[in-house]
């Protein structure tokens, strides 16, 4: 890369984007491009949709403007998907504060910060261009510019909206500098951006007793006053509180429960009326989304105040829980680390998994369905089949909890547990072992933990291992097969010659001795028995083995043991409990014996070729599995 043509190329690009002109040149311009005018609800729920919309087997919808951002949160998403698609439409939904409540850590910041970047971005784009009145503190809409008396015919003609009025600074210069000729206001374009304050604002409360209502509304300019001679004049008065500078787009007020009165009463009156009141002067029309966050307890606390009534009248309530779906905060854990400074660690496969696993389990709620643990619940919920539970069945066990994911083990505490054992010195790879060991000695530091509710989530950890037992001697199991395959084969050779004589009821030839002899039972029942086919069914098994083969040999197609998946699963079970014994051995003895010992190494190659493990995991897992087998 060029660093100094790429600069280029971007300084060009901005140029291009730049415009400036009338406000005649500007109206030719909305007219052809009539959303370019859209009210600010409208261009957030625009800037959504342009990003792509694509449509769920399950009837739901992805929005892929939040990909990459939030993860297991589509029932939030859709929520606020519906309430700017209701207030883009000027429905009365838009005078309303979006409030998102949830837990620490669930993601409510994150979601802010995406519709917040997204403005930024969107408005740098062709179909999000914005444009303002030049000079305006305010950067206001330039069709304020246009009478009300002419309003409707501006609508009728052209079907531009228009709504608002122009702020005092704007007033005056038509009426003195350009003597009401409007045409000639200068209009530029704008671009969104939070750190030079155009278009979103962003307030944090802090001491009621030190902080004042300028920070939201502006204040006067006190070394002016003597020049302008009144502090009722607009040249003398700072249009730049955070409710100035957001109108048009967005505005984040950070705990907005935790406030001062005064500043709750301008957000009411501001939400219902779209004014600001400022010092000396008339309303101020402002368009712009509020869209503040809290936890549960505060806002429980702020409802149950009845002097609060008409602010909660006002707002609109979406819950953000903590994610319940393993795979999705597994993918959490995975954009945390992959955008830190994090070099030169494997992580070992199911490493995240186990955490994610541990997370949500202390997220999910008892069911009180016979049979139902939460591990089978968390594997519904993560979409894997549960043996007696149809996936139809996952709605019922929401709806029977629906305040799960709104406690439990936060995603900060993971990855900062994570954090703490990536960096230990003379770590090179971070095992699913080492990171249940770290979430289990950082419960300490969690103040206010009681006592029962530590050891609960100390049990859920142990449950959590024997989970990751399940997963890792798959791991081994399979490493194993795909090592012997040749021996996979031949032991489906061997089975399917005695289940051939089975089914037509002819003997076997032994190829030495040319004797007769029936098909051996043993043999084919300890295939079968390790997939749990009975006694009873191993007639109905067999037969449909042999139809399936029938079938393959008259396409010209070989059997191949994996084509069944019942015959696989036997194969696989038969050959990983006679091979596990090298398992048992070599993980005990010090110096196995030459062939145990390649044995071990095969798999522990494949393990590294194929599973996603290091030469040190790999000969570590084999040493964990090898252990859990002698138990």
């Amino acid at each position: 890369m060029d660093l100094w043509q790429r600069l280029q190329s971007l300084q060009q690009s901005e140029e291009a984007m730049q415009w400036q002109g009338t406000f005649r040149e500007y109206f030719q311009m909305v007219v052809e491009h009539p959303h370019w005018a859209n009210l600010a609800h409208a261009r957030v729920y625009e800037m959504i949709m342009a990003a792509g919309v694509e449509e769920r087997a399950d009837g739901t919808r992805r929005y892929r403007f939040f990909d990459d951002h939030l993860f297991g949160l589509e029932r939030t998403i859709e929520q606020l998907v519906e309430f700017f698609r209701s207030a883009a439409l000027r429905l009365e939904v838009r005078k309303r504060i979006l409030l998102l409540m949830g837990p620490v850590g669930g993601g409510k910041s994150t979601l802010v910060t995406a519709l917040k970047r997204g403005l930024e971005r969107y408005a740098r784009t062709e179909q999000g261009a914005l444009f303002a009145i030049d000079g305006c503190p305010m950067h206001e809409e330039p069709l304020h510019l246009i009478p009300e008396s002419l309003r409707p015919e501006v609508f009728e003609r052209y079907h531009l909206y228009i709504e608002g009025d122009l702020c005092p600074r704007c007033r005056q210069r038509v009426e003195t500098e350009f003597r009401g000729r409007i045409e000639e206001v200068p209009v530029r374009r704008i671009f969104f951006s939070e750190r030079n304050r155009v278009g979103i604002g962003t307030f944090t409360p802090s001491d009621p007793k030190n902080q004042d209502i300028a920070e939201l509304t502006g204040s006067l300019d006190l070394a002016t006053i003597g020049e302008y001679g009144s502090e009722s004049d607009p040249r003398a008065f700072r249009f730049d509180g955070e409710l100035n500078i957001a109108n048009r787009g967005l505005m984040e007020f950070i705990e907005m429960l935790k406030c001062d009165e005064r500043f709750l009463y301008q957000l009411l009156w501001l939400s219902q009326e779209q004014n600001i009141k400022t010092g000396r002067y008339a309303m101020i029309y402002a368009d712009e989304v509020i869209v503040s966050h809290s936890n549960e307890a505060e806002y429980r606390r702020f409802v149950d105040n009845r002097r609060n009534e008409a602010l909660v009248d006002r707002m609109i309530c979406i819950r953000v829980p903590y994610n319940l779906r393993v795979s999705d905060e597994e993918r959490i854990y995975a954009k945390l680390i992959r955008e830190s400074g994090v070099t030169g660690v494997h992580l070992a496969p199911h490493t995240l998994r186990v955490a994610a696993t541990f997370a949500v389990l202390t997220r999910l709620k008892p069911s009180k369905r016979q049979g139902m643990s939460l591990l089978k619940k968390l594997k519904l919920y993560d979409g894997q089949p549960v043996e007696g539970v149809s996936p139809r069945e996952v709605k019922d066990l929401q709806e029977e909890c629906p305040e799960e994911g709104m406690d439990g083990i936060s995603p900060r505490y993971v990855i900062n547990r994570l954090s703490a054992a990536l960096v230990r010195p003379g770590t090179a790879c971070l095992t699913p072992l080492e990171a249940l060991k770290a979430l289990k000695d950082g419960l300490e530091q969690l103040s206010g933990l009681a006592a029962s509710e530590k050891e609960r989530l100390v049990a859920l950890i142990y449950e959590t291992r024997r989970e990751y037992d399940d997963l890792v001697k798959a791991d081994v199991q399979q490493a194993l097969v795909d090592s012997f395959e040749t021996a996979a084969q031949a032991m489906l050779e061997q089975y399917l010659n005695h289940l051939e004589a089975y089914v037509s009821g002819r003997p076997l030839e032994d190829p030495l001795t040319e004797e007769a002899h029936p098909p051996d039972e043993r043999l084919m029942r300890g295939i079968e028995e390790a997939i749990g086919v009975s006694e009873n069914a191993k007639r109905t098994f067999r037969e449909e083995v042999w139809f399936r083969i029938s079938t393959l040999s008259r396409r010209g197609e070989r059997f191949d043991y994996r084509a069944h998946p019942g015959l696989k699963a036997a194969i696989e079970a038969k050959l990983f409990r006679d091979l596990q014994q090298v398992l048992t051995l070599a993980a005990a003895m010090r110096s196995p014996d030459p062939e145990a010992r390649y044995k071990w190494h095969a798999v522990a190659d494949r393990l590294v070729a194929q599973h996603g493990y290091c030469p040190s995991c790999a000969e570590a897992v084999l040493h964990y599995v090898g252990s859990l087998l002698s138990r």
